[in-house]
């Protein structure tokens, strides 16, 4: 369920504080995540949806609890009726997805819930936005934005070498990365002939005080 911003402590807040933008973040509780949502609170209303799986530390957040700018839901992205009411409900300007399965070893070990989250729920997570997104008119439907976070890893190993462009082919050599290039391409091909913006960034492993450990072992 939601804590923390209610309707009614929304419209108790001054005005300034009631037209703040809101953005719904997807996976705000791993890591990368969770620091970008640290950063954003105060800047924007955060919403912040996550299954809370091995990766998830709502201790990184701990400090937001009673923050009125921000909401916490603990939730699937695949959840459509759930994603559907939250982005009719807050009316986010943007919807950040962070939410995956991660780390090689764990694919390899597993691959059938790499597909699951990063593949088949990943898309119901777009259609649900899709579908929310043709609700909107003026400036709010041109405005809005979908930013999904993938990895670096969709490009195959680098060598000793050398470094990646957003160019290079696709040549994913895991469970892991061969679950998020779909998902990365899918983003572009479900979005951009219906006009939503979408931005798809491929970021290099990221690693720090607050990460799972199993981050820091990797195949």
């Amino acid at each position: 369920m939601p804590q923390n911003l209610t309707p009614e402590k929304r419209n108790s807040l001054p005005a300034e504080r009631q037209t703040k933008p809101t953005i719904l973040v997807t996976g705000g509780a791993g890591f990368i995540g969770g620091n970008f949502v640290l950063d954003a609170v105060g800047r924007f209303e955060v919403v912040n949806l996550d299954a809370l799986t091995y990766a998830g530390n709502p201790e990184t957040l701990a400090s937001l609890s009673e923050d009125p700018d921000y909401v916490f839901v603990r939730g699937n992205i695949g959840d459509r009726e759930l994603v559907g009411g939250l982005l009719t409900e807050h009316r986010p300007a943007a919807v950040v997805n962070f939410a995956a399965e991660t780390h090689v070893d764990r694919s390899i070990d597993g691959p059938a819930v790499f597909v699951r989250t990063n593949v088949v729920e990943t898309q119901r997570l777009l259609e649900a936005v899709l579908d929310h997104w043709r609700t909107l008119a003026g400036e709010e439907h041109d405005a809005f934005r979908f930013l999904h976070v993938s990895t670096d890893e969709v490009y195959g190993s680098l060598g000793p070498t050398g470094f990646f462009t957003e160019e290079r082919p696709y040549r994913p050599n895991s469970p892991y990365s061969a679950s998020k290039q779909p998902r990365t391409t899918s983003c572009g091909r479900t979005t951009i002939p219906t006009g939503c913006r979408c931005s798809r960034p491929t970021a290099p492993t990221t690693t720090g005080p607050t990460t799972s450990r199993r981050s820091l072992y990797r195949s």
